[in-house]
């Protein structure tokens, strides 16, 4: 990792060693000298000459002791005072060039200590002034050139937030790249029945927000569509949420035109419509409608009665001709009302299709199509559609030992042409099956694991249609059949012609995070490319293991070096006890704020789903994170993910600051302090920060996360206990 951190440690390292160095040296140079000549005159005075000297260096020992102490703490001072100016000061000097260069451009070194070393900080600061303005003059140019894109995306930024439905990008991963505000209103977050909801942000999955065999089995139908040359493969479903709302998804892919992979998906577009009143006040609709009919018919069938009675031959014909007439109209206006789930307009061969690739996954029989109609399109929920043949298969295969299964989809008879509606049969040859067990089958549900399970009787009243058993005596057949709606053919200049037209589809934004693959927490990842949440908390005092509880929660998503504002947390907690009057001026949280705000117990699920998948960052993050690690044991909620803490990301930067404090840290990278001692907004600068040290720790050869989780556990900040 780290040449560049062991470097700069080695060097702080051998500063001291050379200072310590400095003082044997200099305490050798005073004493050896004196020392050795007095052994040298001691070693060649005759006796009588030696007793005298070593009589005079007694006497004179204490003085020249003293001189030498004197001299001694005089040499150790005049060192201490230069290896202060010229080893230390440049060390300074030195981390304050580096923020300056990477970080704080704004920053200047103060000019102190000798005078060469004063004249090094002026040449680095009119440098500095030089850069700053090739660098004004080359933002300016980038500033023009981006304008352009600016005003594009401002206007995108404009229409999507006045959709009346909500819109998510999502890439092949189903990661969250674009949403609008109508978006985020649909998917609120929260708690439903005492659990966290799913939340709605950038980078985060979709499938926890919508089913995801759904989503990729309409992506796949896309994508068979754009294989068949179809120019607007589209589709659309609906999609039950957990809660019971009804989503109308409109799903359209985002294709990357290239040389070597022409109309490729590379992500897709999600428009979705809450329908659910609008569905509920269909189904009143249609059950008024039915009961005014079956009212107005039954009266009608008493007049009838009574004229027979009255034996009036013109009236009796002027009633029954009124309720035939009566009849066929209820029986038109009921074929339009007759199914108000919305349906998917689909050729008859891709639903085949679709069929034959389900079956093929789910069971052993050998499958065949029979000719079907062509141009034929149906309505259909193809992913409802293919779970309840799937389900029939299963049934088939397991309770009459079926082998072989043909399929088949044509409009059969003059009767299913009139009413629009169309066949879809599954064929085979053996035991026929009696009107019990079609009937029993109809009240099981096609599939236990989905999220909106359906029987096979709703599947079927989704058609607005019937299952039925035939038996074709003549060929020696076993049929059942499902009644389908049948479609509008879509017009010609909807499918692709021969010769691809030139230009292409305009392009109107580049989504810069298409490429974007999210991993969940990858160790080796950089630190520019995590989806971080960064978090504060604010609390009723310092002693988490004697009682002390969170009162404030405020959180921030940041993710590819974005801090994402909009994306935020903020919660009052009720700690269930008066909060201690000394720590109400620091935080600024009285009991009148929390007495109605809900206990931790309640915050903690849905603040847990805020942080799902994501790294932790904090200042001085031990301290909070020995408060949720407390609560562990009662709520069941683990907040295991990796940990990043600014404060020891801080003491690898700059050693050799005197203070880690947030706020010393803010001043030195140039951020701007708002509102201090409130969770949210030292969340936000905390993010800030994190944001700036990023070029800071990349210089130092901290670029993965599993980098800077190391050097963090060597600061001796990360023994601190809570």
């Amino acid at each position: 990792m780290g040449n560049s951190l062991n470097a700069t440690s080695l060097s702080a390292l051998n500063a001291r060693v050379r200072f310590w160095i400095a003082i044997i040296v200099l305490g050798l140079l005073m004493t050896g000298p004196f020392t050795l000549t007095a052994l040298a005159l001691l070693l060649d005075m005759p006796e009588g000459d030696r007793d005298t000297l070593i009589r005079v260096l007694q006497h004179r020992m204490p003085v020249g002791v003293v001189m030498t102490l004197v001299g001694f703490t005089l040499g150790v001072a005049l060192l201490r005072h230069l290896f202060r100016q010229y080893v230390e000061g440049l060390h300074r000097m030195a981390e304050h060039l580096r923020l300056m260069h990477s970080a704080n451009r704004n920053f200047r070194v103060t000019p102190e200590g000798p005078p060469e070393v004063q004249e090094l900080a002026l040449a680095a600061n009119e440098l500095a002034q030089q850069r700053d303005e090739l660098l004004q003059d080359v933002e300016q140019q980038i500033a023009t050139a981006k304008a352009n894109v600016e005003n594009e995306r401002n206007r995108l930024a404009a229409l999507m937030s006045e959709l009346a439905m909500g819109v998510i990008v999502c890439n092949l991963d189903g990661r969250i790249l674009l949403y609008n505000q109508r978006a985020r209103l649909q998917f609120r977050g929260g708690t439903n029945n005492g659990n966290a909801c799913p939340v709605l942000g950038l980078g985060r999955s979709v499938y926890p927000l919508l089913d995801r065999s759904r989503l990729q089995h309409g992506l796949a139908l896309i994508e068979q569509r754009l294989r068949d040359g179809n120019l607007h493969p589209v589709t659309h479903f609906v999609i039950t949420l957990r809660e019971g709302r009804l989503l109308h998804i409109h799903m359209a892919p985002v294709l990357t035109q290239s040389s070597e992979f022409p109309d490729a998906v590379s992500g897709y577009v999600l428009t979705i419509e809450d329908i659910t009143r609008r569905f509920e006040r269909d189904i009143k609709r249609n059950h008024a409608f039915h009961t005014l009919t079956a009212g107005q018919r039954a009266q009608l069938s008493q007049m009838a009665q009574a004229t027979t009675i009255a034996s009036d031959p013109a009236l009796q014909k002027l009633l029954t001709d009124t309720m035939s007439q009566f009849d066929e109209g209820a029986r038109q206006l009921m074929g339009t009302l007759r199914s108000p789930w919305p349906l998917e307009d689909i050729p008859a061969i891709d639903l085949l299709a679709a069929l034959r690739q389900g079956l093929e996954a789910h069971t052993n029989l050998g499958l065949k199509i029979e000719d079907t109609e062509t141009g034929l399109w149906v309505q259909a929920d193809s992913y409802a559609l293919i779970e309840a043949v799937v389900f029939l298969a299963l049934r088939l295969e397991d309770q009459y030992e079926l082998r072989e299964l043909r399929l088949a989809l044509n409009r059969n008879g003059a009767e299913e042409a009139e009413t629009g509606r169309a066949s879809l049969d599954l064929i085979w040859s053996g035991t026929p099956m009696s009107s019990e067990t079609l009937f029993s089958w109809e009240l099981d549900p096609v599939n236990n694991n989905a999220t909106d399970t359906l029987t096979l009787r709703q599947v079927m009243e989704r058609h607005g249609g019937t299952l039925r058993f035939l038996h074709d005596s003549a060929a020696h057949r076993r049929i059942l059949r499902l009644s389908l709606p049948v479609a509008i053919t879509p017009a010609a200049e909807t499918l692709r012609q021969p010769t691809v037209p030139n230009g292409g589809r305009p392009e109107y934004y580049d989504f810069n995070l298409f490429d974007f693959r999210h991993e969940g927490v990858d160790l080796d990842r950089k630190l520019s490319e995590l989806a971080c949440t960064v978090f504060d908390t604010e609390t009723t005092g310092l002693e988490p293991s004697k009682g002390d509880e969170i009162i404030q929660i405020g959180a921030v998503h940041l993710l590819n070096s974005r801090l994402l504002g909009q994306e935020t947390f903020d919660q009052l907690i009720n700690p269930g006890f008066p909060i201690k009057p000394e720590g109400i001026p620091i935080h600024g949280i009285t009991d009148e704020m929390v007495i109605r705000q809900p206990g931790i117990d309640a915050v903690l699920p849905v603040f847990h789903e805020f942080c799902a998948d994501t790294v932790l960052v904090g200042h001085n993050a031990a301290f909070d994170m020995r408060f949720l690690q407390l609560k562990e044991a009662r709520t069941g909620l683990r907040f295991n993910q990796p940990v990043l803490d600014t404060l020891l990301l801080s003491t690898l930067i700059h050693p050799g600051q005197e203070s880690h404090r947030l706020e010393a840290i803010a001043e030195r990278l140039g951020i701007n302090l708002g509102q201090r001692h409130n969770a949210l907004a030292d969340a936000l600068v905390t993010g800030q920060v994190f944001l700036r040290m990023l070029p800071l720790l990349s210089g130092k050869g901290i670029v993965t996360l599993r980098q800077a989780l190391e050097a963090s556990e060597q600061s001796w900040h990360a023994r601190l206990q809570y």
